[in-house]
């Protein structure tokens, strides 16, 4: 509304901004994008004092000079919108650093308040923040909470409309970039720079960073480097530092660090100075290079097998439930007048695929999600980042890749999304590209069940589950060598380039509240991911009845197109169904193994077998061997992205052509190694 108040939420990553953000607007939020670009915002509102607010969290950047799309988009955000108030959020147990963020900003906008989280963290390490000493020296309102414990939080509200004017700080330089400051704000004395402060800009200026400048000369509407004073300036200034041999870059960023330094000196004590060797000594084994990986593969194990043994009880269930309620839909549908033709389309086409999809990938995935969200709020997800950060530097590309690897156990597709937080445009299309050779959450049921039948030779209860997850590890372990070789070969030929270096921030470890994690993840990820895989499972549960269902000379198409595909689908190991099951399976992977025993059993909608042994049984008079079940486990580990994938890679990319270089490269890759596999098959 017009007379709403816009407030921002700024900060570091990692410092407990969604906490904030959360508390204040509840359910009043929306998740969205920025106006022309692929970044995600979250706006939410408030009331308070009969006033209506709106708050905007913007992305955590650790400084105002941008390098990924992210932090572009904060520093811009900061920088020219005209909002009420940015409330940075800063960790009290990390304040030397955050305070870099904080002074670069005050540096532009004086319209700030700062908030100290993580009070009941820092009281544990036994660091005490000055509040009151802090906020007499940077002339700026200052806040102390405990946002997870909802402390303190009324104190911020009653800042947000205190407009006292206080003399703000302002950053000290060395003598030498004071001087060519003074220099230039000469110059910009009779420009009205609106809200922007001039010592700020003639900062960028001296710096020469022409995106940022840009951005000025819109903001103020005046174009900073076509007047001849200030160029003048620029030159007299950039030769009096070069004389005195002055680095400007790292002058202004030393500066800006001695000054953070000096704050905490004065408001900040520190009782217990080894405070932090508790997560050095973790971090000592969770990010060393003998058992870094191995630690990583067991806790990924885990969770797999947590996923497995889980899932697999409320999965029966809900498909019991689910398919339950077959007769009664089609005696509704009777009831209403409508034709016995179209009650089947709805109820044994679009209904039983829809039900499948449901009851194959909601308990897992509201297994795995919290379990997977759960390491990301206790902070190890970094620490994985860290670990590959080597061995992606090797192929030419990024270690943030492996995040959204972890991101693509979930869906590809959110994978896909995640890959945003890469600042190279390179480095980032290579995780696009190869994000696919990691399975989802709707290829696990079939590497599971084929695993199952033909690996574990009858082994039944603990040791089935155990062994299952630990064969499926080793499948996984295959996809992640190839996403290693894909990105060397992209690196080395379409996508050539030098691996950037980046900035990660190993965050404290946190112990995660569980419960609002399950709720949380739930809520944000699974029914998010599943609403969706619904949503493209719709129209091709209409697909394949219909082919499963018309028939042309006592034949159905189904069984005409399988005959077809026979051919091309045996030099892969495979048969005509299988394929068809993979390519009719393009909405949603979790329809392909369902699609498989209808082809088999010839019936004309989706059948529900009710144990692995029946179900082996028809696998193997369908001529299923061994090689069979390999060949299975290698295309559905690499295969076409699905739909929904596919149509997310074309949202972030903009391009057909990486689209379309995304969905071949790993079918290629798939099709030549159940080719290669049973070419040896057949020789042995």
């Amino acid at each position: 509304m017009k007379e709403d108040k816009i407030l921002t939420l700024a900060g570091n990553p990692n410092v407990g901004k969604s906490t904030v953000f959360n508390y204040l607007t509840g359910m009043k939020q929306h998740t969205g994008n920025w106006a022309g670009k692929t970044v995600t915002n979250s706006k939410g509102y408030f009331n308070y004092n009969n006033q209506h607010y709106t708050i905007i969290d913007i992305p955590g950047t650790y400084s105002l000079t941008s390098q990924s799309k992210d932090e572009e988009v904060a520093r811009d955000f900061i920088c020219f919108e005209d909002v009420y108030k940015i409330i940075m959020v800063c960790d009290a147990t990390a304040l030397e650093r955050n305070l870099s963020l904080v002074l670069q900003t005050i540096e532009v906008r004086k319209n700030v308040i700062l908030c100290i989280n993580l009070l009941d963290e820092a009281k544990k390490k036994r660091i005490n923040v000055n509040i009151e000493k802090l906020s007499e020296m940077l002339g700026i309102d200052v806040v102390g909470i405990s946002a997870r414990k909802k402390q303190g939080i009324d104190k911020l509200l009653e800042k947000i409309d205190n407009n006292k004017e206080n003399r703000v700080y302002s950053i000290k330089y060395n003598e030498h970039i004071e001087n060519s400051i003074n220099i230039l704000q000469e110059s910009l004395r009779y420009i009205n720079t609106k809200k922007l402060d001039k010592k700020w800009i003639c900062i960028k200026l001296l710096e020469n960073n022409k995106k940022i400048i840009k951005n000025i000369e819109k903001y103020i509407n005046f174009n900073i480097l076509e007047d001849k004073n200030i160029l003048n300036s620029i030159e007299q200034a950039k030769k009096y530092l070069k004389d005195n041999n002055i680095n400007i870059i790292d002058s202004i960023t030393k500066g800006i660090y001695d000054n953070c330094e000096k704050i905490v000196k004065e408001t900040v004590v520190y009782k217990d100075k080894d405070y932090y060797k508790q997560n050095i000594n973790i971090d000592k084994w969770i990010t060393s290079k003998s058992i870094g990986i191995p630690i990583m593969i067991l806790l990924l194990g885990l969770i797999f097998w947590i996923t497995i043994v889980g899932a697999n009880y409320p999965s029966n269930l809900l498909s019991n439930f689910l398919f339950s309620l077959e007769d009664d839909l089609k005696s509704m549908l009777e009831y209403l007048g409508i034709s016995s033709f179209i009650i089947s389309m709805l109820v044994d086409g679009v209904y039983k695929v829809v039900a499948w999809v449901i009851s194959v990938m909601l308990p897992p995935m509201a297994i795995f999600f919290p379990l997977f969200t759960i390491l990301e709020d206790l902070g190890y997800l970094p620490r994985i980042a860290f670990n590959m950060d080597k061995v992606f530097k090797k192929c030419n590309a990024c270690g943030k890749q492996a995040l959204t690897m972890c991101m693509g156990f979930g869906c590809n597709a959110c994978a896909i999304t995640g890959c945003r937080i890469i600042d190279s445009p390179r480095e980032r299309l290579i995780a696009i590209i190869t994000n696919n050779f990691v399975p989802c959450n709707g290829r696990f049921p079939t590497l599971i069940s084929i695993i199952s039948m033909f690996f574990l030779g009858g082994v039944l209860g603990f040791y089935s589950s155990f062994l299952s997850a630990l064969f499926l590890i080793c499948v996984i372990l295959l996809g992640v060598c190839m996403t290693l070789i894909v990105s060397n070969i992209l690196s080395k030929t379409i996508l050539k380039g030098i691996p950037t270096n980046f900035t990660l921030e190993l965050p404290p470890y946190r112990r995660p509240e569980i419960l609002k994690t399950i709720v949380r993840s739930i809520f944000d990820r699974t029914i998010f991911v599943l609403g969706r895989a619904v949503i493209v499972s719709i129209p091709a549960g209409f697909i394949i009845w219909l082919v499963a269902n018309i028939t042309i000379a006592d034949k159905t198409i189904l069984l005409y197109i399988t005959d077809f595909l026979d051919p091309i689908a045996s030099i892969m190991g495979l048969d005509g169904v299988i394929l068809l099951a993979f390519i009719l399976g393009f909405p949603a992977n979790e329809i392909v193994f369902p699609i498989i025993i209808m082809g088999y059993i010839g019936a004309g909608s989706l059948v529900d077998i009710d144990s692995i042994y029946e179900l082996k049984e028809l696998l193997l008079s369908n001529g299923w061997t061994i090689n069979t079940a390999i060949c299975m486990l290698i295309f559905c580990l690499f295969h076409w992205p699905c739909s929904t994938t596919c149509l997310t890679i074309k949202k972030e990319t903009k391009s057909i052509k990486w689209t379309l270089i995304s969905f071949f490269i790993p079918t290629v890759i798939g099709a030549l190694m159940c080719i290669l596999i049973t070419f040896i098959f057949n020789i042995l």
